[in-house]
C-alpha cells in the first residue's frame, strides 16, 4: 500500500502520539453566513483570550512541546480542549444538529477529529467517522481517543482500502460500504451528509498528500462541489503546507477553518484564504504566559 501522505510527520503538530471550482472567501462566507449570531458567540466563547502572531510549523510544534513539557499539560488535555471548541465552533456554523462525516487521519489531527466526534453526538448531531488509515497505527493520544470513539459506539468506516469510487459512494450514499471496498463497524454509509470534517492531515504535514488521504481529499471536493455540503478544516485544510500556504498536491477546499492557538503563517499567503474560508482561532488551553510569548504586535498608536 501507498503511503498514507508524505514521509514527513503529521498530526496538529507532531505525529509522535504525545498528538477547476475553487471557492472563493465570499463564496465561503456566504455558506456560513446564516449562522450569524450564534458563530460570532461561539468564536468570542473558544477563542483564546490574548491575540497570537501567524505561527510557522517549527512554533506550533515548539507551543505544543513547551505546554506539555514546560507547564506540565498532558497531551491529551490539549487534545480534549482542541477538539470540543472545534465541535462547538461547527454546530455554530450548522445552526443545530446536522449529519457530520469527519474524515480521520492518522496523527494528532486525527485524533482531534474522535474528539469532535463525540463532542458533536453529545450536541445532538447525527456523525459517522471515515478512517483514511488503518488503526492500528494510531499511537499516544491518538490511539485513546480513537478506542474512546470505538467504546462509544461511534459509527465507523473504514476507508483506508477503499478507492477513488468507494469514497464517493459512501460521501454519496446510501449504499452498501462492503460494495465499495469498505470495511464497516455497525453502519450502512454516511449518505445524508451536510458538513463533512477534514481531520486527515495537520500543520506538520509536508508534501502532497498520497495514497488514501489524497483520494480522500479528492471525493470530498468532488462532494462538496456537487451537492449541498459544506466543508470545515480541523487546523489547517489538508493539503496546504502550514508555512507556505502552497499546495504541492491535492488540497481540500473548505468552507471554514478552526485553527488552534493562532493562524498560520501559511494562511497569509495570496490565495490561501480561498481554501481555508473564514478562519476562527480556537483556543486549546494554553497558558496565558505561553501565550503572551507568542503575543502579537500592538498596533501602531
Amino acid at each position: 500500500m501507498e503511503p498514507l501522505t508524505s514521509p514527513h510527520t503529521e498530526g496538529r503538530s507532531t505525529d509522535s502520539g504525545a498528538t477547476s471550482h475553487v471557492a472563493g472567501e465570499g463564496e465561503a462566507s456566504t455558506r456560513v453566513a446564516a449562522t450569524g449570531g450564534s458563530l460570532s458567540a461561539a468564536v468570542a466563547e473558544a477563542g483564546p483570550a490574548i491575540a497570537v502572531r501567524p505561527l510557522t510549523r517549527g512554533e506550533v510544534r515548539d507551543v505544543d512541546r513547551r505546554a506539555i513539557d514546560d507547564f506540565g499539560i498532558p497531551g491529551i488535555v490539549l487534545m480534549e480542549n482542541a477538539g470540543r471548541n472545534a465541535a462547538h465552533l461547527l454546530h455554530a456554523a450548522a445552526g443545530g444538529p446536522a449529519t457530520v462525516a469527519i474524515a480521520c487521519g492518522r496523527g494528532n489531527n486525527g485524533g482531534d477529529g474522535f474528539v469532535i466526534a463525540r463532542h458533536l453526538e453529545n450536541l445532538g448531531h447525527r456523525v459517522c467517522i471515515l478512517l483514511a488509515c488503518d488503526p492500528a497505527g494510531y499511537t499516544g493520544d491518538a490511539a485513546i481517543n480513537h478506542a474512546v470513539a470505538v467504546r462509544s459506539g461511534l459509527e465507523i468506516l473504514r476507508l483506508d482500502g477503499a478507492d477513488a469510487a468507494g469514497w464517493e459512494a459512501v460521501l454519496a450514499g446510501p449504499a452498501e460500504p462492503e460494495s465499495a471496498g469498505v470495511d464497516s463497524t455497525g453502519v450502512d454509509s454516511a449518505g445524508g451528509t451536510t458538513w463533512i470534517v477534514d481531520a486527515l492531515l495537520g500543520t506538520g504535514a509536508s508534501g502532497g498528500p498520497r495514497g488514501p488521504v489524497a483520494l480522500a481529499i479528492d471525493a470530498i471536493n468532488a462532494r462538496r462541489d456537487t451537492a449541498a455540503v459544506r466543508t470545515f478544516a480541523v487546523d489547517i485544510p489538508s493539503g496546504m503546507d502550514c508555512d507556505t500556504g502552497l499546495t504541492p498536491g491535492s488540497c481540500i477546499r473548505a468552507d471554514l477553518t478552526g485553527t488552534f492557538v493562532a493562524r498560520k503563517v501559511g494562511f497569509d499567503a495570496p490565495g490561501a484564504d480561498r481554501l481555508t474560508g473564514p478562519v476562527h482561532v480556537l483556543d486549546i488551553g494554553v497558558p496565558r504566559a505561553l501565550l503572551e510569548s507568542l503575543a502579537a504586535p500592538a498596533a501602531p498608536a
